[in-house]
């Protein structure tokens, strides 16, 4: 039971990791850096729960998740594909423009720069945090198709050959017709897109969005790209890993057999040390990050 359990919560926390790395997948593959996952999570993660209390329907609020997390990443692209500009310092204002945005306007419509008022969910308050729950929660279900369906879309279809032609050799994919540019702006659309469904994913369990709730995850994404290979099913495996070590953290920190401090550093120990064992040995995409001569 115990194990089960376990399990249980390991899936649930995975559950973001798997949207976002997803997408990080999609967007490194297509050569352009994802180091937004984070500013896009809490982007989603915000806009879904605004949607979703406005209208009173998740659904719909899954569907604002999307269009802010598309939007985001269309400004990432935009900057880095039009005006080629460098990737990483504008990854990183993606991220600080999101937080700093959510916080706005978190104050401007509730008054509150904490948390928002309660926002309809998938009701998994009613039936607890077990196996029921993962069975009751349809994201935790799309979230596992998004590992599929990308794995699919990239090795599958003529649009993921173009999204991995443009990412190890763009000059040649120009060279036969393939418009380098579309394809990256739609690789990086999709990237926005999941990665708000991840965070999206945050405020429904919680039913309220949280300033800061996306909290890190969306670096743990991408280590868990590079960790994968930029290999869908790899990733999402590495996901599993990383949530298994945030469930072993929430248990140690229940039964206080360790100093918290040391407890809540095992994730991230974790991706530390698995980064440290890959990299230098995967090799990346070649025009990952580079944008010149396009």
């Amino acid at each position: 039971m115990i194990v089960l359990l376990f399990l249980a919560q390991t899936l649930r926390i995975a559950i973001p990791y798997l949207f976002a790395a997803s997408g990080g997948v999609i967007s490194e593959r297509a050569g352009l850096i994802g180091l937004g996952l984070e500013g896009y999570m809490l982007g989603g993660a915000f806009c879904g729960a605004v949607a979703s209390y406005y209208t009173g329907n998740a659904w719909l609020g899954l569907l604002g998740a999307v269009v802010g997390g598309v939007l985001l990443a269309l400004l990432y692209a935009v900057t880095s594909i039009r005006f080629r500009g460098d990737q990483v310092v504008i990854g990183i204002a993606i991220n600080l423009f999101a937080s700093g945005a959510t916080r706005f306007f978190l104050r401007l419509l509730f008054h509150s720069s904490a948390n928002s008022p309660r926002i309809p969910g998938f009701g998994v308050e009613q039936t607890g945090t077990g196996w029921l729950a993962i069975a009751r929660n349809p994201l935790i279900w799309i979230g596992i198709l998004a590992v599929a369906f990308m794995a699919w879309l990239l090795y599958r279809t003529p649009f993921g050959l173009r999204v991995r032609a443009v990412g190890e050799h763009p000059a040649a994919a120009m060279s036969v017709g393939i418009r380098v540019a579309r394809v990256r702006y739609l690789a990086v659309a999709l990237s926005g897109a999941l990665a708000a469904l991840g965070g999206a994913y945050l405020a429904f369990d919680q039913h309220q969005f949280t300033a800061e709730m996306s909290a890190g995850r969306g670096f743990i994404a991408l280590a868990a790209t590079i960790f994968g290979r930029w290999d869908p099913v790899r990733a999402a495996l590495a996901c599993l890993l990383f949530a298994a070590a945030e469930t072993l953290q929430i248990q140690l920190q229940g039964a206080q057999v360790i100093p918290s401090q040391f407890v809540e550093m095992i994730p991230y120990a974790l991706t530390i040390v698995a980064l440290a064992g890959v990299v230098g040995r995967a090799v990346p995409p070649a025009a990952l990050g580079k944008v010149e001569g396009l």
